[in-house]
């Protein structure tokens, strides 16, 4: 009886960026996380977040690689460090990367000890992950049992533009639930009232989160997460590390631009002097005007083939537990990654600072 080599094949078809990269890469997010959860409950978020830059900055430029950032921190005038355009790397060997980080996603709740703070990023081949402006994005994301069904039945789609109703019904046909038992993960913002509105109307529960979208969104392809779809807008920066994890695990997301001034409900001059202070940022971006209202799916967010992705918990979250310090420099983390070959890994790390001194517990 031939023996199986299902995952020999697996590791066989990753690609060179996960072959090299993706051992070091939850060392990134690891580094960037433990840093962070020494300011953990401090509420100091601006310090928070410098720390956890600081050591991601510092681990991303020690690998042979030549990394340039398309989702991070903001523009160079905003963001000191890890801004967009940043080059990163050593500049040895001939690995080059698109990259995509949050080195404190939930920096409100890291410094208020509050669950679903992490440290998360991504990285593809160059033109392998989506490059857009730092705005916000109107988003629905859900599992593969909805893409399946999606295939199996092509006239009923997750829809950007549909009533929240049509979409929840083809979400509780593909996970054969009635839509009473869907759960619906969407940040507690006054824009949202009339979506949060209409999500109980159709039947399904809410769940409200004051801030950090990006795992729940990657909890539904994840089965017994207890998420199914996440809605709303939020961070764009989110949306595209949410579609790398997604795309590996076989789920999708439907996302679309939206200037913040249009989300929160301002003026028509609001509206139009955010719009013209926008402009010269999207075009060097490669985004025309008449293009903000395009929807991008999983294929436009990461459409990269050598897709690879790490996050790492620094407080309580959905599917990551928090950093635990021993003090001395001991800590206990844990972390999810995954490459475009599919293989997954749910990580739980010691780093020992003191080996004569630290005992390990199982």
């Amino acid at each position: 009886m031939p023996h199986p080599k299902t995952a020999e094949k697996m590791m066989n078809s990753a690609g060179p960026i996960e072959r090299a990269l993706l051992p070091r890469l939850v060392h990134i997010t690891e580094a960037a996380a433990i840093a962070a959860a020494y300011q953990m409950g401090r509420g100091d978020k601006m310090f928070a977040d410098h720390v956890a830059v600081e050591a991601m900055r510092r681990m991303l430029n020690s690998l042979d690689m030549k990394g340039v950032i398309k989702i991070g921190e903001g523009e160079r005038d905003e963001a000191p460090m890890l801004y967009i355009g940043e080059e990163l790397g050593t500049g040895k060997g001939d690995i080059l990367v698109d990259i995509a980080v949050d080195p404190l996603e939930g920096t409100n709740l890291a410094s208020d000890g509050v669950p679903g703070a992490i440290s998360v990023m991504a990285m593809s081949e160059p033109g392998g992950l989506f490059n857009g402006p730092d705005i916000y994005m109107d988003k629905i994301v859900v599992g593969p049992d909805v893409v399946r069904y999606e295939k199996n039945n092509p006239s009923e789609k997750i829809d950007l533009d549909a009533p929240v109703a049509n979409n929840l019904q083809i979400v509780s046909k593909a996970l054969r639930r009635s839509i009473d038992e869907i759960i619906v993960v969407i940040l507690d913002r006054t824009r949202h009232q009339q979506k949060i509105k209409e999500i109980r109307e159709a039947g399904a529960r809410v769940k409200l989160i004051t801030d950090g979208d990006l795992m729940p969104g990657i909890a539904t392809s994840i089965r017994g997460s207890g998420v199914h779809v996440v809605m709303g807008t939020g961070g764009s920066g989110e949306a595209v590390l949410t579609a790398a994890a997604v795309k590996i695990l076989g789920g999708n997301i439907l996302a679309r631009l939206v200037l913040p001034t249009v989300a929160n409900g301002e003026s028509k001059e609001i509206i139009a002097r955010e719009m013209k202070e926008m402009i010269p940022r999207l075009r060097t971006m490669g985004i025309k005007e008449n293009n903000m209202n395009d929807v991008l799916d999983i294929n436009k967010l990461a459409p990269g083939k050598d897709v690879i992705f790490s996050a790492t918990g620094i407080t309580p979250g959905q599917l990551l537990r928090e950093a635990n310090l021993f003090g001395g420099g001991d800590a206990r983390i844990h972390s999810i990654s995954m490459g475009s070959s599919g293989v997954v890994q749910l990580t739980d790390t010691i780093y020992i600072c003191d080996k004569e001194k630290t005992p390990i517990y199982l």
